[in-house]
């Protein structure tokens, strides 16, 4: 069985992230829970989970290989360049995990390897 390609990952999320989560989380918070929301992403410590819990966490579809941005996040992984790491809001409420950035990044990894670890900011 061929072996995956090793996974490059950034140290920190790239700063263009951080809008783009707010821009979604402002989809399903208030604008003032989702500056509060970024600020503390920003700020957050960096850890992994594994891609099948996240996925899991997340009760979100996984895209496929032929997904036109999971195939871009799998095109980057063979060329061997870093990804960024994903943003994590925990919804106790609901009882799930929102990808506030990073969800194509999660799927093209998946594809890879279910048990690759997610370096992620969670808050």
């Amino acid at each position: 069985m061929p072996k995956s390609p090793k996974i490059n990952w950034a140290t920190e999320p790239q700063d263009h992230d951080y809008p783009a989560a707010a821009s979604y989380l402002s989809l399903i918070y208030s604008p003032k829970d989702t500056k509060k929301l970024v600020k503390k992403l920003r700020h957050a410590p960096m850890v992994e989970y594994h891609a099948k819990d996240v996925f899991r966490a997340s009760r979100l579809a996984l895209l496929g290989a032929k997904n036109y941005h999971v195939k871009q996040v799998r095109t980057k992984i063979f060329a061997g360049q870093e990804l960024s790491p994903i943003l994590l809001v925990r919804d106790e409420a609901n009882g799930k995990v929102v990808i506030a950035d990073g969800y194509h990044r999660m799927c093209g990894v998946y594809t890879f390897d279910e048990d690759a670890m997610l370096p992620c900011k969670i808050v």
